[in-house]
C-alpha cells in the first residue's frame, strides 16, 4: 500500500510530464490501432462517401473526448466555472488558459489518427472513386454510360477482385490518382498542425508575456490549492475516524469495566494529537457548512488581513466589534492633566 501512495504522489506532483506521456502512448496506440484496422470499403455508391468520411472523422472525435477523460484538470475546470462568485472573483483568462492546455494535449492523438488515414490513402480512395474524372484518366473510346450505372462502376474501384470496369479506367490508375490527392493532403495537415503548435507554443507568449504569466500563475494555483485543500479533508478525516474509534472503544471499555467491576484502561496519548488536527471541527453539521462554504464562498486572495477578520462568511457574522473606542469625556481629562 505505501508503494502505491508514494507512486500516486509522485504522479501528482510530476502531474505535468505524466500527461504529456499519456498524450504520447495515446499517439502511438491511435498508429498502431489504424495499422490493425481491418478497413473494407463497402462499394456502393451510397455508402463509400459515408463509409470512408466517417473511419477519417470519427475515430479522432472519440480519441479527443478520451483525452479531456484522461485529464484529471477537467473536473478542476468545471468546478472553477461553475462555482460561486463568492468573495473571490473568477478571471476568464484563467479558464480560457486551462481549457487551451487541456485541448493542445487532446489533440495529438487525433492529428496522429487523420495524418497516418491521409498519407495511406485508403479512406479517400473509398469516399471519393466516385469523383474521378473518366474523361481524362479513362478511355474516351468507350460506349456512353448512364449516370447510375457510371457511379455504380466507379464505386467498386477499391474493391479489386469485384471491379468489372477496366474498359472505362483501369483500377490501377484510379487508386493511384486518389492516393496521391490523399497524401498532399496528408502532407498539407502536418505541416499545417506543425505550424499552428509553432505559434501557439512559440509566438504567444511574446505578444501577451504578462497576461500569460497571469494565466499560467492563477492557474498552477487553482490545482494546488486543490491539492492541498483534498490532503487538508484527508488528513483530517483520517483525526476524525480516529477520535470517533476511540472514542467509542473507550464507551465500550467503561460498560464493560462497570459491568464486571474492572477499570477501564487510560486512553492513548496520541488522542490529544488526532483532537488538535480536527481544528475544532468536531461534528457532522460542522463539517458539511464548512465544505459547503468551501464551495460557495471561497476566502479572497488577501492574505494581509484586517485588524477585525470578519471570518470565511459561515460564521461569525454580523457580531458587534469586540474593541470600543475610549468616551470622549476620558480623553479630555487625559489631556487636561498633561
Amino acid at each position: 500500500m505505501d508503494k502505491f501512495r508514494m507512486v500516486f504522489q509522485f504522479l501528482q506532483s510530476n502531474q505535468e510530464s505524466f500527461m504529456n506521456g499519456i498524450c504520447g502512448i495515446m499517439a502511438l496506440a491511435s498508429a498502431q490501432m489504424y495499422s490493425a484496422f481491418d478497413f473494407n470499403c463497402p462499394c456502393l455508391p451510397r455508402y463509400n462517401l459515408a463509409y470512408g468520411l466517417g473511419i477519417l472523422l470519427v475515430p479522432p472525435l472519440i480519441l479527443f473526448l478520451l483525452g479531456f477523460v484522461l485529464n484529471n484538470n477537467v473536473s478542476m475546470l468545471a468546478e472553477e466555472w461553475r462555482r460561486p462568485q463568492g468573495q473571490r472573483g473568477k478571471d476568464p483568462a484563467v479558464l480560457r488558459y486551462m481549457f487551451c492546455s487541456m485541448a493542445q494535449r487532446a489533440m495529438i492523438a487525433p492529428t496522429v489518427w487523420v495524418s497516418v488515414t491521409l498519407l495511406d490513402g485508403k479512406c479517400i480512395t473509398c469516399a471519393f472513386c466516385t469523383s474521378v474524372p473518366v474523361e481524362t484518366l479513362g478511355n474516351a473510346s468507350h460506349p456512353s454510360l448512364s449516370q447510375e450505372e457510371m457511379k455504380r462502376v466507379l464505386a467498386r474501384i477499391p474493391c479489386k477482385d469485384i471491379y468489372d470496369g477496366q474498359e472505362l479506367i483501369a483500377n490501377e490508375v484510379a487508386i493511384r490518382y486518389l492516393r496521391c490527392i490523399s497524401q498532399a493532403l496528408g502532407w498539407c495537415f502536418v505541416l499545417l498542425m506543425t505550424m499552428l503548435a509553432f505559434l501557439v507554443r512559440s509566438l504567444r507568449p511574446c505578444f501577451t508575456q504578462a497576461a500569460f504569466l497571469k494565466s499560467r500563475y492563477w492557474s498552477h494555483y487553482i490545482d494546488i490549492e486543490r491539492k492541498l485543500f483534498d490532503e487538508t479533508c484527508a488528513e483530517h478525516a483520517r483525526s476524525f475516524a480516529k477520535v470517533c474509534i476511540q472514542q467509542f472503544f473507550e464507551g465500550m471499555s467503561t460498560d464493560l469495566a462497570a459491568t464486571r467491576c474492572h477499570l477501564p484502561r487510560k486512553a492513548p496519548a496520541d488522542t490529544g494529537e488526532a483532537t488538535e488536527k480536527l481544528l475544532g471541527i468536531t461534528d457532522q453539521v460542522t463539517m458539511n457548512t464548512a465544505l459547503k462554504s468551501w464551495h460557495r464562498c471561497k476566502p479572497p486572495l488577501h492574505l494581509h488581513s484586517p485588524a477585525c477578520p470578519s471570518g470565511n462568511g459561515w460564521a461569525g457574522e454580523g457580531q458587534p466589534p469586540t474593541h470600543t473606542p475610549a468616551p470622549r469625556r476620558e480623553v479630555a481629562a487625559y489631556y487636561s492633566r498633561v
